[in-house]
């Protein structure tokens, strides 16, 4: 009867045991979480990294601390590198933030993380995705909306490039009424849809944030992707180029304005769009 009734005594207590020493972990995570934080505001990613995993490892449900980690990879590749350690860094952070997000599928921070890591190594397709996907849980970010602009504009010169090389001729900026008409049937045929997306998103940027000049700019750009798609029509084509310079000077002076703003704005600590201090 009395080892009987040990039992629950000795099962109360392993569970107080069991308490402490989670507790115990739990603190041990949050102070390795600090000490990373303080190696990643003074650029040592190594070392944020090794503390931030330490966390992971102390205390597996400390969310920011898979988050920091994933940051911490992330800081560390390089735009346009594709050697096998700029990768396995990308793949790293993109792992990270996808574990946070199997937690939180609406994780703002990890759905634009991994939207950035793809467009770092040029993964341009999953870089779109990613970023619709962020625009699916925030449909005023107009970053988001702006990279997809980008990533069209990309393409679609890139398509048209290639095939004015091809006939021997470069981008006169201006439609290439020059071109052959195969050239530009062939042109048209790979960049409409693209152009029009394009267009639509750097659209909706300026329309979330009404001084993006760097959507702007791009805008510009795209008109004058548009025009390469006219085929003959020698107005549609004036029209477009039209518009590409209105956009340029609407560019120069938005970016004049905002520049002027940021210089006028008082000194001291301020908050920036994401209510981050700096």
């Amino acid at each position: 009867m009395n080892r009987i009734a040990r039992f629950p005594v000795m099962a109360a207590a392993f569970l107080a045991m069991l308490t402490m020493v989670t507790g115990c972990s739990r603190l041990k995570a949050r102070d390795q979480l600090n000490k990373g934080v303080a190696a990643y505001k003074n650029a040592k990613y190594e070392e944020a990294i090794n503390h931030f995993q330490t966390a992971v490892n102390l205390d597996p449900s400390l969310p920011m601390a898979r988050l920091y980690l994933a940051t911490a990879y992330a800081q560390q590749v390089v735009p346009d590198l594709t050697t096998p350690d700029n990768l396995k860094n990308a793949n790293l952070a993109i792992q990270g933030f996808q574990e946070v997000l199997d937690k939180d599928p609406k994780d703002i921070s990890s759905l634009k993380g991994i939207a950035g890591l793809y467009f770092q190594i040029d993964k341009f397709d999953e870089a779109k995705q990613w970023q619709q996907k962020v625009l699916a849980v925030d449909p005023q970010d107009a970053e988001a909306a702006y990279t997809i602009g980008v990533i069209d504009w990309g393409v679609a010169h890139k398509n048209s490039v290639k095939l004015l090389t091809e006939a021997g001729l470069q981008d006169d900026g201006n439609g290439n009424p020059k071109a052959p008409k195969k050239v530009c049937d062939t042109i048209a045929a790979q960049n409409t849809a693209i152009v029009n997306e394009g267009m639509q998103y750097l659209q909706k940027a300026i329309e979330i944030r009404p001084n993006y000049d760097d959507a702007m700019a791009y805008v510009n750009l795209m008109y004058r992707q548009k025009a390469n798609l006219e085929c003959g029509n020698d107005q549609a084509r004036k029209e477009d180029i039209a518009q590409a310079d209105q956009w340029r000077e609407k560019t120069m002076g938005t970016r004049k304005a905002n520049e002027e703003k940021k210089n006028n704005t008082p000194g001291g600590i301020v908050m920036d769009g994401s209510g981050n201090m700096k």
